[in-house]
């Protein structure tokens, strides 16, 4: 009688940077550079607690200090990840013209409903910027390459991203639609983890 094949099971833990200055003032952030706050080193030493008793063997993070200095936090209870990878891919999104504007100048300045249809909306993206959809389109081949390497390496993943990446990798491994996609609220002192079978 043939044995039946266990699967074994691999981690992915994904989470959102912590606070920075520019989330605590309503400020469009994107790909502008901008540090944790008190509050956000906090935050992102409450998912390292969360975290800290999980194996992570390898780590991703973005080129963006905010998304390297929550990582730090996640790994100072990690010896065993010897390996950090910067990938663009999950960066935040690209707010275009709009980086570095508070959302209440802009608000002032158009209106509360283009603040909600530029902010959530799926195929709306803003002066020189991306939509949900543009990150979406770069979010889909990470995964597939994060996929192919856990079932290659027999690893389980850690990844510091920020909220719209998350937004977008969730649509795509959860196979959310739009709609609930739009109005996905992704935390600063939590993580998200999914389970990969090899």
């Amino acid at each position: 009688m043939k044995k039946k094949k266990i699967n074994e099971v691999y981690h992915i833990y994904i989470f959102r940077h912590g606070q920075t200055y520019y989330n605590k003032d309503g400020i469009f952030t994107g790909w502008k550079d901008i540090k944790l706050t008190p509050l956000g080193i906090k935050q992102a030493q409450k998912i390292s607690k969360k975290l800290k008793n999980k194996q992570i063997d390898l780590a991703f993070q973005t080129k963006l200090s905010r998304s390297k200095d929550t990582l730090k936090q996640i790994l100072k209870y990690h010896p065993e990840c010897k390996k950090i990878i910067t990938d663009n891919r999950m960066i935040e999104r690209n707010y275009g013209k709009l980086n570095g504007l508070s959302h209440e100048e802009f608000i002032k300045k158009y209106s509360k409903k283009e603040y909600d249809r530029i902010h959530r909306g799926y195929n709306t993206a803003p002066p020189q910027g991306e939509s949900f959809a543009d990150v979406e389109k770069r979010v889909k081949p990470f995964i597939k390459d994060l996929i192919k390497l856990i079932k290659k390496q027999k690893i389980n993943v850690a990844i510091s991203a920020h909220g719209n990446s998350i937004r977008l990798f969730r649509k795509i491994i959860e196979d959310l639609s739009v709609e609930k996609t739009e109005k996905l609220v992704i935390p600063y002192d939590n993580y998200y983890g999914y389970k990969i079978k090899v």
